[in-house]
C-alpha cells in the first residue's frame, strides 16, 4: 500500500477537511481528493461522510486510524534510524584490544565517543596482543589494538610511538630531577614488565650500556599494575606515558625517562572490508586521544 494514501488519510482525519489537509501536505486539494479515493478502492470500504463542511470518519475509519498510526509510526522510527546511521549515531561497534589498551586507552575514548552518541553501542573484548593479533583479519570484530610487530597482511594498520616515562611513589627525591635516567633508578627497588614486552630488552639494554644496575623486586604483565604497586611505595619503574597519566593521582610522581624507551602499539581492521561511519568516527576519536602520547607523530602502514 501506498505510503502517501495512508499520510493523506491521516491528514484529513486530523484536519477535518480535503482543503486544510492539503494545505497541511503542500499538495492539491484534488490530489488529496483522488489519494482518498484511491485508498477505500484498495480497502473496499468508505472512509469518510460529509456532514456540512466536514467530514467524519466511519466506524471503518475509526478502527483503520489505529493501524494506521501504528504504521505511520513504525515509518517514522525507521527514518530516524536510518538518520542516525547515515549520521553514524546509531549502530554498535566491537573492540578487540590487548589489557593496556582495554585499561588505560579505551575507557576515555568511549566514554568521549558515547557522550556525543548515546545510540551506539560498543562491545569490547581484552585479551592479549598475541589472541587480538589472531583475530584479524575478522567479520565478527570490527577494529583491534595490540602491541607491535603486526603483521600488516589482510589488514589496514595504524601505529603509535610512545616514549615510556618513569614513576615514582609520591615525594620521592628522585622527583626533584627533570628527567630520570638509569644511574637514577640504579639499584633503587624496581617493579618490571614482563619479557615478553619489547620495552623490557629495551630497558635492559639502557641500564646495562650505563652500567646502572636494575633490581627486579616484583614483575607484572600490566603496566595499570605497576603503576599501582609504585603508587603504594613498593619500588619505582618504567612505564608507558598513558598509563602513568591515568594513576598520576592514585600517588605518583611522573617524569620523563632517558634515553627513549619506545612502546609501540597498533590500530587495525580489516583491508577488504570498510569500516562503518561508527568505526572510523571511532578511530578518529581514539586518534585524538593518542595526540596526547605519541612521539613523534603517528605513522601509517
Amino acid at each position: 500500500m501506498d505510503i502517501r494514501l495512508l499520510e493523506a488519510f491521516r491528514a484529513v482525519v486530523e484536519n477535518g477537511s480535503v482543503t486544510h489537509a492539503a494545505a497541511a501536505l503542500g499538495i492539491t486539494q484534488p490530489a488529496v481528493s483522488a489519494q482518498i479515493a484511491r485508498l477505500e478502492d484498495e480497502l473496499g470500504f468508505s472512509l469518510f461522510e460529509r456532514v456540512g463542511n466536514r467530514l467524519r470518519p466511519t466506524a471503518e475509519a475509526v478502527a483503520f486510524r489505529t493501524e494506521v498510526e501504528r504504521t505511520l509510526g513504525r515509518i517514522e522510527d525507521l527514518g530516524r534510524a536510518v538518520e542516525h546511521i547515515r549520521a553514524g549515531q546509531a549502530g554498535s561497534l566491537v573492540v578487540a584490544s590487548h589489557p593496556m589498551a582495554g585499561v588505560t586507552l579505551l575507557p576515555p575514548v568511549v566514554a568521549t565517543f558515547l557522550k556525543q552518541r548515546p545510540n551506539v553501542r560498543i562491545q569490547l573484548f581484552t585479551r592479549n596482543s598475541d589472541l587480538v593479533r589472531g583475530m584479524f583479519p575478522s567479520r565478527t570484530h570490527d577494529i583491534g589494538i595490540a602491541e607491535l610487530p603486526i603483521d600488516p597482511t589482510g589488514l589496514t594498520v595504524t601505529r603509535y610511538r610512545m616514549a615510556c616515562v618513569a614513576i615514582l611513589p609520591k615525594g620521592h627525591a628522585l622527583a626533584a630531577h627533570d628527567v630520570i635516567t638509569p644511574a637514577h633508578l640504579s639499584g633503587l627497588p624496581f617493579v618490571g614488565m614482563s619479557r615478553e614486552w619489547a620495552a623490557f630488552h629495551v630497558i635492559n639494554a639502557a641500564f646495562a650500556e650505563a652500567a646502572a644496575h636494575l633490581n627486579f623486586i616484583t614483575v607484572s604483565e600490566l603496566f595499570a599494575v605497576i603503576c599501582s604497586l609504585v603508587a603504594n611505595g613498593v619500588g619505582v619503574s618504567i612505564v608507558d606515558p598513558a598509563s602513568a597519566a591515568q594513576f598520576r593521582d592514585a600517588g605518583l610522581e611522573v617524569r620523563p625517562f632517558r634515553p627513549i624507551v619506545p612502546y609501540e602499539i597498533a590500530v587495525f581492521h580489516a583491508a577488504d572490508r570498510a569500516l562503518s561511519m561508527i568505526g572510523r568516527a571511532f578511530l578518529e576519536t581514539f586518534d585524538t586521544h593518542m595526540r596526547n602520547f605519541v612521539v613523534p607523530a603517528r605513522e601509517k602502514a
